[in-house]
């Protein structure tokens, strides 16, 4: 059995993570977001981090600034002072949210999933500077109450590297299989689990995690369909819009 197990650090039920909040809504990714999955007593909440110009940890999902009317524009395009300034007004007057202001306030109130958004566009360098700010900012982590998670599985290597004991999962795209699954056991065993995409998540891939007493996550589960299905399958953590809805079904 790994170290993760022996510790009991897998789930003994499927929890609900709200997927950059309540975003159904509020804005992603935004405190508003946050406060109204809270509402529901979700488990925990999955964000995405990104780095501003000068180098901040900052929460934002896409490249392109496009959900607050810059399409042409990408967040490293701005230092974190003038990405403050740029508020959508269906944020509730909100600016783009520090990294280090979420974890203060939300790491003691529910379980975080923070996806490192790292992109084949930016330098290895950077991807690496993101993984050392999101880990320094996290520091001291109890119970295994923060996962991080990236599709850019070389992140993931060097977060191993820089922080061995951190749990850290791997997203898969629907493209990826049961064989790749076995082999990233094989070759990465350090991983703390696999995000799956519900669509092409199965009883094979679920068993072969859980023999290898591995954490299963799936996303985005937002229809009924998709709800049950991952409650079916015996997922670890249930990611979606709506967290309302998954939580009403699970506890029936």
């Amino acid at each position: 059995m790994d170290e993760f197990s022996k510790q009991n650090h897998i789930p003994q039920q499927c929890l609900v993570f709200a997927h950059r909040g309540a975003n159904r809504e509020a804005m992603e990714n935004t405190r508003h977001a946050f406060d109204k999955a809270l509402g529901y007593s979700i488990d925990g909440i999955e964000t995405d981090v990104q780095l501003s110009r000068d180098e901040v940890a900052v929460l934002w999902h896409d490249r392109a600034l496009d959900k607050i009317g810059l399409p042409d524009k990408r967040i490293d395009d701005f230092d974190f002072h003038e990405l403050q300034k740029l508020i959508n007004p269906q944020s509730a007057s909100e600016g783009i949210m520090m990294l280090q202001d979420f974890l203060m306030s939300y790491r003691d109130r529910c379980q975080l999933l923070i996806e490192i958004k790292n992109r084949d566009w930016e330098s290895i360098t950077r991807h690496q500077l993101k993984i050392r700010r999101a880990l320094d900012l996290v520091g001291d982590n109890p119970q295994f109450r923060i996962i991080m998670s990236s599709f850019n599985l070389a992140s993931l290597d060097y977060a191993h590297q820089y922080n061995t004991i951190f749990p850290l999962i791997f997203n898969f795209e629907t493209h990826q299989t049961l064989a790749d699954a076995r082999q990233l056991l094989h070759s990465h065993p350090y991983l703390y689990g696999l995000c799956l995409p519900i669509e092409t998540a199965d009883h094979a891939i679920v068993d072969l995690l859980h023999s290898h007493h591995k954490c299963v996550a799936v996303y985005t589960c937002n229809t009924d369909l998709e709800i049950n299905k991952a409650l079916r399958l015996g997922v670890d953590i249930l990611i979606s819009d709506l967290p309302q809805r998954a939580l009403m079904l699970r506890d029936q």
